[in-house]
């Protein structure tokens, strides 16, 4: 079924298009949303990949790869809009939004917080390469195929990104330790 919608779809089978691309917006927007930390940059990001995937569908020339060619237009897309928020980030370097001044005292809450910090900390191809095997459950073939890059290099990316991660959790939590055992001055 799939393969005759792309077939339609390359042919400019609009309706065709609009199907395929309905199975792919909410697992885009939930990959894009990972690798990139904002709800619209996400967006961004979907939309500019749906728009690259119908305008370069024509010269796909092996439907059984769809999806991991689809994947790869939707990773490059994520570092454009990654780019994008480095350079405004820069511009803007000097705002600072305060911190909330009551902590969510639950604890699932919390470690899920602790675990995205962690995750924002990695570099936007070390959050792509940890999405497309750990949450889209692709092989680490499949992802270097999907990022055109050799396994080893995903391999690399996985053990840096997983480093990084207990590294930025362990330094969260000394952090918090650190920060419960300071003694109070009493006036």
């Amino acid at each position: 079924m799939e393969a005759e919608l792309i077939r339609r779809a390359q042919h400019g089978d609009q309706r065709a298009f609009d199907t395929l691309a309905t199975g792919l917006v909410t697992r885009f927007h939930a990959v894009a949303y990972r690798v990139l930390g904002d709800a619209d940059l996400a967006q961004d990001a979907t939309q500019q990949a749906l728009i690259s995937i119908w305008r370069d569908l024509p010269r796909l020339r092996d439907h059984d790869r769809f999806e991991g060619w689809a994947y790869r237009v939707l990773v490059r897309a994520c570092y454009k809009e990654a780019g994008k928020r480095r350079r405004w980030r820069l511009r803007t370097s000097s705002v600072t939004i305060p911190e909330p001044a009551i902590a969510d005292p639950s604890a699932a809450v919390v470690e899920r917080d602790r675990l995205w910090r962690g995750f924002a900390r990695l570099s936007v191809e070390q959050r792509a390469v940890v999405v497309l095997h750990h949450f889209v459950g692709q092989t680490q073939g499949q992802v270097a195929e999907t990022l055109d890059i050799p396994v080893e290099t995903v391999r690399s990316r996985l053990r840096h990104a997983m480093r990084g991660l207990r590294a930025a959790i362990e330094a969260d939590e000394r952090t918090v330790l650190g920060s419960k055992a300071s003694p109070e001055v009493s006036p």
